[in-house]
């Protein structure tokens, strides 16, 4: 006669050990190949308008002021001189890509990271910036400040 060998049990312990290691392997696995697979397959990137957008209002800004707004997927800089004319540029500096402001007490363009200055058409004039400020067309519409790229040609 046939001995019928009865069928091993684990103890509970020893399957709680090996579910936990398990798991750990699991995470330490995926926290590695999760953020390859993000550098490698990048989120895509929204667009936020494209070449035109509205800026402001008519009457937002004051003689000598200024407005950062956003253009695509950037911060620009909305500008009304002191002779009441508006300007927009880029308010990404050329340098290492920090914010410029405009600065009313010296009627220029100012980046704080490393001191750069441009003027108020965007020539870089002092400090560390390569080039000039990229200047955005404005147009005003109705009640609207319309600010587009610069068409080449």
């Amino acid at each position: 006669m046939e001995r019928q060998v009865p069928p091993t049990i684990r103890p509970p312990r020893r399957r709680i050990v090996e579910v936990l290691l398990g798991g750990g392997l699991f995470a330490s696995v995926v926290s590695f190949v999760y953020p390859v697979l993000r550098y490698l397959i990048p989120p895509p990137v929204a667009d936020l308008g494209g070449d035109e957008v509205v800026a402001s209002k008519v009457g937002d800004l004051k003689p000598n002021g200024s407005k950062i707004f956003r253009f695509g997927t950037r911060p620009a800089l909305l500008l009304m001189t002191a002779e009441g004319e508006y300007r927009a540029l880029s308010a990404v500096c050329t340098h290492l890509s920090c914010t410029v402001q405009y600065r009313n007490d010296l009627h220029q363009i100012w980046c704080a990271c490393h001191n750069g200055l441009y003027d108020l058409n965007g020539r870089n004039i002092s400090g560390p910036p390569p080039r000039p400020l990229d200047a955005f067309q404005v147009h005003v519409r109705g009640d609207e400040i319309v600010v587009s790229r610069k068409r080449e040609g």
